[in-house]
């Protein structure tokens, strides 16, 4: 896994658009090291509300030398795909040497592919290196219409009848219990869409006896089951309000107001930014895989990178009782995790 703070220059060669809200933007990036597994992110800077801040993106196929995103125009966006959306041919920025959380095993004797809308974006390039050895795979692609199915061209050439694409607005969906049935033992499934899907396939590979760790999943992080809503956050010992807007999240928040925080991957994945819920005067908006909904009853915390409150004021504790008995390491070195 290469380190995520390895920061190179890049400036943009080429913008695609491979669906009607989908851009595919490539960098020429300075000093890249070529050969990057499917399933790897990169860091991106960006400027948001004229403030720099950083998002995290799957890295696409590309050439050597350069490295490509695609990024879906998100309604209400926190500010990083509006912000790649405005990128133009030579405009320059900062990219990270990429990084990856979410890789094949290449130990399967056959593997099921599964996306869900912009979920493509790390599914097509693991279609490409299993297609390009010779695995035995299959793949299934649903979005919302076939015109927003990015890369559905490339992938039907590249799979052909290992191909099944299914469109929301024509009433079709998954069969998820019927794919699973087909697998073999040791098949695995990898997995990148909303939540909605990817609590659906945890529950039907249990359903079907399978070991969980033949389950691999990614998640977006803006994908929840409400629209975002700005709330107020009271951290236990703290003695702070922390007002959290609706373009940004709770973690994003809470470190800009001084609160220490440690975190790494930002996609509600690892569960190192989870604080405790001591009360809430709304509804959570859980968006994180970290947690199960066993978990999230009897113990309630939250990931502060991706989920949220729906409005309303939101009392926390972080793990530190108060800012006055923190230990002389600074707040931003617990913060970089």
């Amino acid at each position: 896994m290469r380190s995520k703070l390895e920061w190179r220059q890049a400036k943009v060669v080429e913008i695609e658009t491979p669906a009607p809200d989908i851009r595919l933007v490539t960098f020429a990036v300075e000093a890249l090291t070529s050969g990057f597994d499917p399933g790897s992110h990169t860091n991106i800077k960006v400027v948001i509300n004229g403030a720099p801040a950083i998002r995290t993106y799957t890295v696409i196929p590309s050439r050597p030398g350069t490295l490509a995103i695609a990024v879906k125009l998100h309604p209400n966006s926190r500010g990083g795909s509006a912000y790649v959306w405005t990128l133009k041919i030579g405009d320059a920025t900062e990219v990270t040497e990429p990084e990856n959380r979410f890789e094949l095993s290449w130990r399967a004797s056959q593997y099921l592919l599964i996306a869900g809308g912009v979920g493509v974006t790390p599914i097509y390039g693991m279609a490409k290196a299993l297609a390009a050895r010779g695995q035995p795979v299959r793949m299934i692609y649903g979005a919302k219409n076939v015109a927003s199915m990015a890369f559905a061209p490339e992938l039907k050439g590249l799979l052909g009848e290992r191909l099944a694409t299914y469109s929301q607005d024509d009433g079709e969906s998954f069969d998820l219990a019927a794919e699973f049935a087909t697998l073999p033992e040791d098949g695995e499934v990898y997995i990148c869409g909303p939540l909605g899907l990817l609590e659906a396939a945890k529950t039907a590979w249990r359903a079907a006896g399978r070991p969980a760790s033949r389950l691999r999943y990614e998640v977006f992080g803006d994908n929840g089951r409400f629209a975002e809503q700005p709330f107020e956050v009271d951290v236990a010992g703290f003695g702070t309000t922390v007002s959290v807007r609706a373009d940004q999240t709770m973690l994003e928040a809470l470190m800009e107001a001084g609160v220490p925080m440690i975190f790494d991957c930002r996609r509600g994945e690892c569960g190192l930014c989870a604080v405790k819920i001591v009360s809430c005067s709304s509804e959570l908006d859980h968006r994180d895989v970290f947690f199960s909904q066993e978990e999230r009853r009897d113990d309630p915390r939250i990931c502060a990178c991706v989920s949220r409150a729906r409005g309303g004021r939101l009392v926390i504790d972080n793990g530190y009782v108060t800012e006055a008995i923190l230990p002389a390491t600074s707040a931003a070195t617990l913060q970089a995790g």
